[in-house]
C-alpha cells in the first residue's frame, strides 16, 4: 500500500523528517518497506528559469528562426535561437539553461547543450509546455505575465512540491489502515502518547452536503443481506465528464493510481482517503431504474471493464439492474456497459459494505486483485458508507458540475455495532511484559478512538470502532495498546534463564540436517517443490488425492501425492534455463487419503540428470549419469546414517522403467531407478532422469545410534564372478540373495544386481534376465580360482533347482 506524505499532511499537522515518520509507522505495525521521492513534474523543472526577451530579430540564415537576447537575471545576456512563431521582444519566458535535462511529454529525456544553429550560437532554449512536461501544447513557447522577475526558478513560479511516498507492507489484520485517514489517526495516536502532540486529525468535511432536487429514480433491493449488510447510494445528474483537478491527479499519481476522469478519480480519491470503495454507474444504463444485489446462476457470462468475458460462480455477489442484467461484481470489478463514459450525464453512486468472506474468494477466483477488493477483504467499516457518499457528492458538485437529485438511499437491515470487549488490567501487563499504569492504558485506548466503559478497579469494557474488524478479543485490544505504547519500550530482563535440554534418539531434525549437509557438500542443490500440484498430471485419482479448493490458482487443485512430479517440474525449469547437468534433492512431504483420514509422509528425493562430471579442461569424459550413480548416492546416504542391513528387491513402481528398492520386510527405506520415458515425455523432458525416493520415517526409525565401527583394509584381495540368470518374472532378487547367502556365508561379501533384461523373442514370455555380481574375499588368505569356482558351481546348482534359473552363457 502506498501512502503520500503530502496527502497525509492534509489530515495531520506534523512537521517531522520523512525518516522519523517512517520509523514511527513501522513501530506501530505499518511497516515501511521503502520510501520514494515523487515529483509532480518529472525533473522538478531543475535548470529552468524565467527569462526576459530583450531583443528578437530574424535569424540571418533561416526564415523561420528568430535570434534572441535573453536576460535570466545574471550579468550576461544569453543568445538563444528560437523557432517558435510567437516569440517576441519584451516577453517573459521559460529558459532551459545549458546542462539542463528536459523531460518532454512525448519522447525520451535529453540534455541542453551549447551549440550553433544555422551558424549562430545558441546558449539555451526557450521552452513550450510539452517540452517541460507541463502540458501537451506545442503551438508556441510559454509566455508568462510581465510582473514575473527574470531569474526566478520555474519550480518557484509553479510552486512545485516534492512528495514522499511510503510503501507500507500492510498486513491482513489492519483493516483500519487501508487509507490515508486511517494512517493519520494511527500516527496521531502514537504522537499523542509518546511525543505530547496536542492537535487532532482533520476528518473529511461533509457539512456542506445538501440535496439539490429530490426525485429518487433508482430503487434498491438487497436479496442477499448476509453478503451485503449495508447498501447506500445517491443520484447525481447533469454531470460533465472531464479532467479532475491537478491537485487530485497529483495525489493519485503519487500513489500509483492513473487519473482517468473527474468522476472515476473522485471515487478513487475517496477510497484512498477514507477507505470506502465507491462505484459510479451510468444511471441511464440501469434497466428498470432498479438495483438488485443478488447471486446469479453458476456459469452466467459477464464481460468486465477489461473486456474479458468471465463465467460467474454461484457464490459471486453481483450488482444487477431491474432485469437481472449483471452490472458489477460486488466489491471487485465493474462491467463494461455500466461504467462512466464521456457521454455520461447521470450517475448512480454506490457506497456499500460487502462481507469480506464473499469478496475475497470472488476476487481470487477471477484473478481480479483490485484496490476495492483489497479493502473489502480486510473488512471495511460498515458505518462510513453515507459519509463517503456525501464526501464524493460534494467533490462532484465542485469538479464535475453535478446536481444531487435524490436523497441518500441507505438500506441497513441489521446495524453493525462496535464490539464491546472486557479487558483486565493485569492481563495487559502480563502479556506486554511491562508495568503500565491504568491511566496510561486509558490514554492509549482513547487516543485510538476507543470508548471506555468502567467496570471495577481491576478491569474495564472497551468499545472498539467498527473500522477495526480484527479487534474482537481481549488479546487484540492488548496488542493495540502495545503498538502505541511501543515495542521498543518493553524492558529486556537482565537475566536469561534456561534449562539443559536434550532429545532422545532418533532426532528427526538432526537426521534431516545430516542428510542435507552431506548432499550439499557433495555438489547437490536443494530444491523446494510446491505442495500444491495439478491433478491432471496423475489422471484418475480414485479418491486417493487430497483435493483443494484453490481460489488463487484453480489449476493447482490437489496436495502432491508423490515427490516425483513436483521434482520433475524443477528439472524442467532447469532444463529450460540451459542447466542440464543436475544433482537435486528435496526433503519434503507428500499427502494422501487413507480410508477416512488424511495421511502425510516425509520424504527425501534425489534427481540426477546430464553429465556425470562437469566439463573441464582436465577431462574430456562426457559420460552421462546412470542407474549406478543414483544407486551409489542412495547407498551412501544409508551408510552415512549407519543403516547397513536391509533387503534388496526389484522396484515394482510404475513411475520407474527399472530400479531397485531397499526395504525391511514391508517397510521401504528407499526406491530408485530410471524415470519412465512416458512420464518424462509428458513433461517435455528429453534427457534421461534418475530418481530416488527415501522414506524419512523408515530411515529415522531404522538408523542405528551405535558408533560407526572402523575396519582396517584386508591384506588379501577380493575377486568377483558374474552370472546372467534367466528366471521367471515373479522371482525376486531377494530370493537370489537368500540362496547365495545360504550357499556360502563366509566368503561372499557382496551381492549386487547390475542389469535387468526382458525380451520375449530372446528369452521367452514371462521371463527376465538378471545380471548378478558376487564378490568373494577371505580375511585369512588369498582365494584361488578353484576355491571360488567350487562355490559358484554349488550356487548354480542351488539356483537351478530352487528357482528354476537358466544360466546364460
Amino acid at each position: 500500500m502506498n501512502i503520500s506524505l503530502n496527502w497525509l499532511k492534509q489530515y495531520i499537522d506534523v512537521d517531522l523528517p520523512v525518516e522519523r515518520i517512517s520509523e514511527i509507522l513501522t513501530d506501530i505495525g505499518l511497516e515501511v518497506e521503502g520510501i520514494q521521492k515523487v515529483e509532480s513534474i518529472t525533473g522538478g523543472l531543475r535548470g529552468i528559469v524565467v527569462g526576459h526577451v530583450t531583443e528578437c530579430v530574424q535569424h540571418p540564415n533561416a526564415d523561420k528562426l528568430s535570434l534572441t537576447k535573453v536576460n535570466i537575471g545574471t550579468d550576461d545576456m544569453l543568445q538563444i535561437v528560437c523557432g517558435a512563431p510567437n516569440v517576441a521582444e519584451g516577453q517573459k519566458v521559460l529558459v532551459a539553461t545549458i546542462g539542463t535535462t528536459l523531460y518532454p511529454v512525448d519522447g525520451d529525456p535529453w540534455k541542453i547543450k551549447k551549440g550553433k544553429i544555422r551558424g549562430e550560437e545558441s546558449q539555451g532554449m526557450i521552452c513550450a509546455e510539452d517540452e517541460l512536461g507541463l502540458g501537451k501544447d506545442h503551438d508556441g513557447i510559454i509566455v508568462l505575465p510581465e510582473n514575473v522577475d527574470a531569474g526566478t526558478p520555474a519550480s518557484e513560479y509553479y510552486k512545485l512540491e516534492d512528495d514522499y511516498v511510503f510503501d507500507i507492507g500492510l498486513t491482513p489484520n489492519r483493516s483500519d489502515a487501508t487509507h490515508h485517514l486511517g494512517v493519520a489517526k494511527d500516527l496521531a495516536a502514537y504522537l499523542k502518547i509518546n511525543e505530547n502532540w496536542k492537535n487532532n486529525v482533520k476528518d473529511a468535511d461533509v457539512s456542506q452536503f445538501h440535496v439539490d432536487i429530490s426525485h429518487a429514480p433508482i430503487k434498491v433491493n438487497i436479496e442477499n443481506e448476509k453478503d451485503c449488510p449495508r447498501y447506500s447510494g445517491i443520484m447525481l445528474s447533469d454531470i460533465k465528464v472531464g479532467e479532475s483537478p491537478e491537485w487530485m491527479q497529483n495525489y493519485l499519481k503519487a500513489i500509483g493510481v492513473r487519473p482517468i476522469n473527474n468522476i472515476v478519480d473522485i471515487t478513487n480519491f475517496v477510497l484512498h482517503e477514507m477507505g470506502q470503495p465507491l462505484h459510479a454507474f451510468d444511471a441511464d444504463n440501469i434497466e428498470g431504474g432498479e438495483i438488485r444485489v443478488k447471486n446469479l446462476t453458476e456459469g452466467t457470462p459477464f464481460i468486465t471493464l477489461d473486456e474479458n468475458e468471465r463465467k460467474l460462480y454461484a457464490s459471486d455477489l453481483m450488482i444487477c439492474d431491474g432485469a437481472d442484467n449483471p452490472l458489477c461484481i460486488a466489491g471487485v470489478f465493474g462491467g463494461i456497459g455500466s461504467g462512466v463514459t464521456e457521454a455520461t450525464t447521470n450517475i448512480f453512486l454506490e457506497s456499500a459494505h460487502f462481507s469480506a468472506s464473499t469478496v475475497r474468494p470472488t476476487s481470487t477466483k477471477h484473478l481480479l486483485r483490485t484496490d476495492a477488493a483489497k479493502v473489502f477483504e480486510k473488512g471495511s467499516d460498515p458505518n462510513i458508507t453515507v459519509i463517503a457518499l456525501k464526501r464524493a457528492a460534494i467533490l462532484m458538485k465542485e469538479y464535475a458540475n453535478a446536481t444531487i437529485t435524490s436523497e441518500i438511499i441507505d438500506l441497513y437491515p441489521e446495524k453493525i455495532l462496535p464490539q464491546e470487549i472486557h479487558v483486565v488490567y493485569a492481563n495487559v501487563n502480563r502479556l506486554i511484559g511491562a508495568d503500565l499504569q491504568v491511566d496510561e492504558m486509558h490514554n492509549i485506548l482513547r487516543a485510538l478512538n476507543m470508548e471506555l466503559i468502567p467496570i471495577d478497579d481491576n478491569s474495564l469494557k472497551v468499545r472498539v470502532p467498527t473500522d477495526k474488524a480484527d479487534v474482537i478479543r481481549e488479546v487484540d485490544v492488548i496488542e493495540e495498546i502495545l503498538r502505541i505504547y511501543g515495542f521498543n519500550k518493553v524492558p529486556i530482563p537482565d537475566q536469561l534463564k534456561t534449562v539443559i535440554n536434550y532429545t532422545k534418539y532418533p532426532n528427526a531434525r538432526q537426521i534431516r540436517s545430516t542428510i542435507a549437509n552431506y548432499l550439499s557438500a557433495n555438489g547437490f542443490n536443494e530444491m523446494m517443490g510446491l505442495s500444491l500440484v495439478e491433478s491432471r498430471m496423475y489422471g484418475e485419482t480414485n479418491g486417493q488425492h487430497v483435493q483443494i479448493n484453490n481460489t488463487s490458482n484453480m489449476h493447482l487443485d490437489i496436495m502432491r501425492p508423490d515427490a516425483l512430479r513436483s521434482g520433475l517440474q524443477s528439472v524442467v525449469h532447469n532444463h529450460n534455463h540451459q542447466q542440464s547437468d543436475l544433482r537435486l534433492y528435496e526433503i519434503g512431504r507428500t499427502y494422501g487419503v487413507q480410508e477416512v483420514d488424511y495421511k502425510e509422509s516425509d520424504f527425501l528425493s534425489l534427481f540426477l540428470s546430464g553429465a556425470e562430471q562437469p566439463e573441464s579442461w582436465s577431462s574430456s569424459d562426457k559420460k552421462e549419469v546412470s542407474f549406478y550413480d543414483i544407486k551409489m548416492w542412495v547407498t551412501s546416504i544409508l551408510n552415512r546414517l549407519n543403516i547397513k542391513t536391509y533387503q534388496i528387491s526389484e522396484s515394482e513402481s510404475s513411475d520407474l522403467s527399472y530400479g531397485l528398492k531397499y526395504h525391511r520386510g514391508p517397510s521401504i527405506l528407499a526406491e530408485f531407478g530410471a524415470v519412465d520415458r512416458k512420464i518424462l515425455k509428458g513433461m517435455g523432458i528429453d534427457n534421461e532422469v534418475y530418481y530416488a525416493f527415501l522414506d524419512m520415517k523408515s530411515i529415522i526409525k531404522g538408523g542405528s545410534k551405535s558408533k560407526v565401527e572402523i575396519q582396517t583394509l584386508s591384506k588379501y584381495p577380493s575377486t568377483d564372478r558374474d552370472l546372467a540368470l534367466i528366471i521367471d518374472e515373479q522371482v525376486k532378487f531377494e530370493e537370489i540373495v537368500s540362496i547365495a547367502s545360504k550357499t556360502e556365508k563366509k566368503l561372499i561379501t557382496d551381492i549386487s544386481l547390475f542389469d535387468i533384461y526382458r525380451h520375449t523373442d530372446h528369452i521367452g514370455v514371462g521371463k527376465k534376465s538378471y545380471a548378478v555380481r558376487f564378490v568373494f574375499q577371505d580375511e585369512s588368505k588369498t582365494l584361488k580360482d578353484k576355491d571360488v569356482d567350487k562355490v559358484m558351481q554349488k550356487m548354480i546348482h542351488n539356483l537351478e533347482s530352487k528357482i528354476g534359473a537358466i544360466i546364460r552363457s
